[in-house]
């Protein structure tokens, strides 16, 4: 089955999962839009790319940017229409794929969001030409804000939640039956990135890697930063403190997001930019 179609099927299945997924990570949810009410006001026109059941397309909306959201699965646009509709907020969505989204969106937007695609085309050329039909609707000096998995994601994953899952890394009857996990162990070790199966068909990439890439496009880089900070090894417990609490973790992550030496604490890496004007 095509990889897109893997993807698209995945959240189909199961578009509560998606929606949930930052109820259970709210140290990335938060810490991405204090990033994004930086540049992001209201009045703004907002091309949300890949934004799944519409987390922070319905949060720009009640902010009162004009919001239009496009999602490779129906079923995540059937349900932001749904809670749009629930909450009296305007919000256009669309059914479409995200390298096509030149051919599937009319007119100029003053941001673009791309914080899904990039997650799951797992071929480079793909991946350039979502950049480029994103940047194709984006006016002259609007900024493009892109996320993508870390490389580390996975090793931060089972650290927290099935540190038991390197000891099946030993086992020859687990190699064979688990090859994609293998691979990933690999590549972590061998400094390389991975593309292929994980949650779903992902790709999972290198920091370094991530700069390079963006640097291809002509844009100016404006931040370059982790998305939960450094809280992904224990959000889960941070969670259930005082909102105090949460909100201190949540200033010092603020503070310690865009030093080099602390992306790796984080599952998600986020660059955004500013379109160049044309000259």
């Amino acid at each position: 089955m095509e990889s897109v179609k893997l993807v698209q099927n995945y959240y189909d299945a199961d578009v509560e999962k998606e929606w949930e997924r930052l109820e259970k990570h709210p140290f990335e949810f938060a810490l991405t839009c204090r990033f994004l009410d930086r540049y992001l006001h209201p009045g703004d026109r907002v091309l949300d790319i890949g934004g799944g059941p519409g987390r922070y397309s319905l949060y720009l909306a009640k902010r009162g940017c004009q919001v239009t959201l496009l999602d490779l699965s129906a079923e995540n646009v059937e349900f932001a229409r749904r809670k749009a509709r629930e909450q009296e907020i305007p919000l256009t969505a669309i059914a479409g794929d995200a390298r096509e989204a030149d051919q599937l969106v009319e007119g100029k937007f003053d941001h673009v969001l791309l914080m899904g695609p990039l997650y799951h085309l797992t071929k480079e050329r793909d991946r350039e030409r979502c950049v480029q039909a994103a940047l194709s609707l984006l006016r002259p000096g609007g900024t493009l804000s892109m996320s993508f998995i870390s490389m580390i994601a996975n090793l931060i994953y089972a650290l927290r939640e099935e540190p038991e899952q390197l000891l099946c890394e030993e086992s020859e009857q687990f190699a064979r039956e688990h090859p994609d996990d293998m691979r990933y162990f690999q590549n972590l070790c061998n400094g390389e990135e991975y593309s292929g199966q994980a949650f779903t068909w992902a790709y999972f990439a290198r920091a370094e890697n991530i700069l390079s890439f963006v640097k291809r496009f002509p844009l100016e880089i404006l931040h370059f930063f982790a998305q939960e900070g450094v809280t992904a090894h224990n959000e889960d417990r941070l969670r259930e403190k005082p909102e105090e609490v949460r909100r201190v973790w949540l200033n010092l992550c603020e503070s310690l997001c865009e030093k080099e030496e602390y992306r790796s604490w984080a599952e998600h890496l986020m660059v955004i930019a500013r379109k160049k004007e044309v000259l």
